[in-house]
């Protein structure tokens, strides 16, 4: 995605257990509704990088820079995660990395944006999602970050994780939470949207600082471009 036009990029991730569906929302999310139909992705490997666009209601045009991370325990080491690294540019281009290496603690404190994503039918990955909280909040600090909390796989009907449940971790870890399907194209643009709606109302409001050698966000161009977005915005609860 082109950056000509955007007023800021920010750079947000994905955490969560390996087969959660990280890549499947993030495709849905870059392709639009017909990222959809996709079938199912290959496990990540390391971590993936996407880009797009986003036209705020304020006017405001960011670019989002966006990070799929392999959910796999295999990838860690001595407590941090071992990865490799693959670009993916607007037209595809893609230039791995050889050999894996372990993440420094730079890719945690370069995010302003985290969705912590577990699927709604693995309680065991939504039970791993504070040990996923702190692993950023360690390194990042609790004021520097916009969490949102998914549950993934909303459409399927053999759930173990309630939505009471997931809105009660939610509260405690300080974080909306939101019902998401891929499969379905329930609420993706929404989690996306409402994570980055948030960075730039905190970004206007000073509780989040552009810093020179902080990643997380970046100014592009100081007059943002007026041009209104054509994508369909989504809205309301999930119907899956």
């Amino acid at each position: 995605m082109e950056a000509a036009g955007c007023s800021y990029q920010f750079r947000i991730a994905l955490l969560g257990d390996a087969a959660v569906g990280k890549t499947s929302l993030l495709r849905c999310y870059v392709a639009g509704a017909r990222g959809a139909a996709e079938p199912d992705p290959e496990p990540t490997v390391g971590v993936e990088f996407y880009s797009r666009a986003l036209q705020l209601p304020a006017g405001l045009r960011v670019k989002l820079q966006l990070w799929d991370t392999a959910g796999q325990e295999r990838f860690r080491c001595g407590g941090k995660r071992v990865m490799s690294v693959t670009w993916w540019g607007t037209l595809s281009h893609r230039c791995q990395l050889k050999g894996l290496r372990c993440i420094t603690r730079s890719f945690y404190r370069n995010m302003v944006g985290v969705l912590l994503v577990f699927d709604v039918t693995n309680r065991e990955s939504f039970e791993h999602i504070q040990a996923w909280h702190q692993e950023v909040i360690s390194t990042q600090g609790p004021d520097r970050v916009v969490f949102l909390l998914v549950g993934h796989k909303c459409d399927l009907s053999t759930r173990c994780v309630s939505t009471q449940e997931a809105e009660e971790l939610a509260a405690s870890l300080g974080m909306a939470f939101m019902e998401t399907s891929a499969k379905s194209d329930c609420n993706v643009d929404l989690a996306f949207d409402t994570v980055t709606s948030a960075i730039q109302q905190a970004l206007q409001q000073g509780d989040i600082k552009l810093e020179e050698d902080w990643a997380g966000v970046r100014l592009l161009h100081r007059s943002p471009n007026p041009r209104s977005s054509s994508r369909k915005q989504d809205s309301g609860p999930c119907q899956c």
